[in-house]
């Protein structure tokens, strides 16, 4: 082996240290930086990814200075009903979806932000959907083994078919109605329709090929997920016909393992700072994706009141079966769902 002679280890070293004083470069470990992975189940260019998941990574960034960073994943590392278990165990660090594909009973005080007439705007609503459920019912406890960063709804959900226009209950009658399942499945199912439970990827396929006859959906997934050539009747419902509640969270030791000035800072952009983000992606996309509705030829109509009486029964129960459910918990559900009206300026029809 050839030794390399002191002399010249000295002048290595020599050469090293005077570098390190002369431009400012560190001797010792580069400041600690950590890439948090976030499952993405939408189509990468959904609005929703675009200008709401995307911005808010952005934001986690730009907050903690460069120290934590989040990359958005093109293509999920599971099925979107997989996703909040996904985070708890540590698959994914950072996962978003519905409360309702997990088709169980672990988050029961979400139903809450899933009723009928909650609202028309989707800011309004996810952040009276954070104030509520973190406030009144438990969400914490109900995301256990993770760290919960935000809550939110979508904009006022609509009953789309390629049958006929629904006047009445007795018009769902024979159809097959996708639902993302939750308070949904039931009110549909208890005014007459055969639902089938499906997340939004597979709704395109089952619709084509007429495995069902119509979803409940917002207005921008008909055009996200190009379902207008197969709808012909969209109705709507003041306040919206249901709504469907999200989480983003966190694997919790992921979370315990940032720097207590990091979790501050992605606690500043997340919370109720990221409700409206996400809100205001909602409504613009609803906006854009109405117009393209009625360019498509799909007639948009709202409820009749019969119509809207017979949903405001069956929706009364259901809400009473629900505030039973949480005051045997220990929660006054009814009050929470109260507040979220006020917060809202919903108004229940008579």
């Amino acid at each position: 082996m050839n030794r390399i002679p002191a002399r010249a280890l000295g002048a290595a070293a020599a050469a090293f240290c005077a570098a390190v004083l002369f431009t400012g470069i560190s001797a010792g470990p580069a400041a600690a930086e950590t890439t948090l992975v976030l499952s993405s189940w939408l189509p990468p260019k959904h609005p929703i990814v675009v200008n709401a998941i995307k911005p808010w990574a952005k934001q986690v960034a730009e907050a903690t200075e460069g120290r934590v960073k989040v990359r958005v994943l093109a293509k999920p590392l599971g099925k979107p009903p997989a996703h909040f278990d996904m985070a708890a165990e540590g698959v994914a660090d950072i996962t978003y979806g519905l409360h309702s594909f997990t088709r169980d009973e672990r988050f029961a005080a979400s139903r809450v932000g899933q009723f009928s007439f909650l609202g028309d705007d989707a800011v309004s609503a996810s952040v009276a959907f954070w104030k509520v459920y973190t406030g009144d019912l438990g969400a914490d406890a109900e995301h256990q083994g993770t760290k919960l960063l935000g809550l939110f709804v979508h904009g006022p959900g609509a009953l789309h078919n390629g049958v006929r226009q629904v006047e009445g209950a007795a018009d769902l009658s024979g159809l097959k109605i996708r639902v993302p399942g939750g308070y949904i499945n039931e009110l549909m199912s208890g005014l007459g329709a055969t639902t089938q439970f499906m997340s939004a990827g597979e709704v395109y396929e089952k619709l084509s090929r007429g495995v069902i006859d119509g979803v409940t959906f917002t207005m921008e997934a008909l055009t996200a997920f190009k379902l207008t050539d197969d709808i012909k009747y969209t109705l709507t419902v003041p306040g919206g016909l249901y709504n469907t509640t999200w989480f983003l969270v966190m694997n919790q030791a992921k979370w315990e393992g940032l720097s207590p000035e990091d979790r501050a800072a992605i606690e500043g952009v997340s919370g109720e700072a990221f409700a409206r983000l996400v809100g205001a992606a909602w409504n613009k996309a609803d906006e854009v994706a109405t117009a393209k509705i009625k360019d498509a030829g799909v007639k948009i109509h709202p409820a009749s009141a019969g119509f809207l009486a017979e949903v405001g029964r069956r929706a009364k129960d259901l809400e009473a079966t629900w505030t039973a459910q949480m005051k045997a918990r220990g929660l006054d559900g009814a009050a929470a769902l109260a507040a979220f009206r006020v917060q809202t300026g919903a108004k229940v029809p008579e």
